[in-house]
């Protein structure tokens, strides 16, 4: 349970340095340039990425905390379908899904993490999703904050056919997880109650 708890810190942790320490981020880029500073925060999120997955899987066999009844299962994978297609309109020229959800990857994480906390009740995945829901939220906040300061501005609307895109793609991915991907990389088939 430790690897996984350091494994989020980690990562999480990395993934919060604008919010919590801007500062030290600036310092950083400065030292090292922007592209050695991509290349440091590439290197790092990967490796606390890494202690995370061996740590949440060494953390497995932990004693269930609650037993979620066997309906919300099909919760998730309806929310799951939802997060792949705010995941897939993150990445495309923006159309009205990202530009309504103002931040469609972080509400593709949050979605996913609530989907994944309805679903499982053991104690390491219980820790888990609520750590990338919280950290969803706070960004979010974040985010907001920043757009009120003029430091980022919204991604302006392109075109309603990266809609469509997004939601293709968004359910293409979902069709592949639940098919085979999600039992092949995690081990676990999602239509398995």
């Amino acid at each position: 349970m430790s690897l996984l708890i350091l494994g989020i810190v980690l990562f999480l942790g990395i993934h919060l340095v604008r919010v919590v320490a801007p500062g030290f981020r600036t310092s950083l880029i400065a030292s090292l340039g922007e592209a050695g500073w991509k290349i440091a925060y590439s290197i790092a999120s990967i490796v606390a990425l890494v202690v995370l997955i061996y740590g949440f899987g060494q953390a497995r066999d932990m004693t269930p905390i609650w037993s979620p009844p066997f309906w919300m299962s099909h919760i998730t994978i309806l929310l799951m379908l939802l997060a792949l297609i705010c995941l897939a309109a993150s990445l495309l020229p923006a159309g009205h899904i990202a530009v309504r959800t103002k931040h469609p990857m972080v509400l593709s994480v949050k979605i996913w993490a609530l989907a994944h906390l309805l679903s499982n009740g053991d104690g390491a995945a219980i820790l888990l999703f609520a750590a990338f829901l919280a950290w969803g939220v706070i960004l979010r906040i974040s985010l907001k904050r920043r757009e009120r300061a003029g430091e980022i501005t919204l991604r302006p609307f392109v075109s309603a056919t990266y809609d469509l895109y997004a939601i293709v793609i968004g359910a293409v991915a979902w069709g592949l997880i639940i098919w085979k991907l999600h039992a092949w990389i995690i081990g676990v088939s999602p239509l398995v109650m």
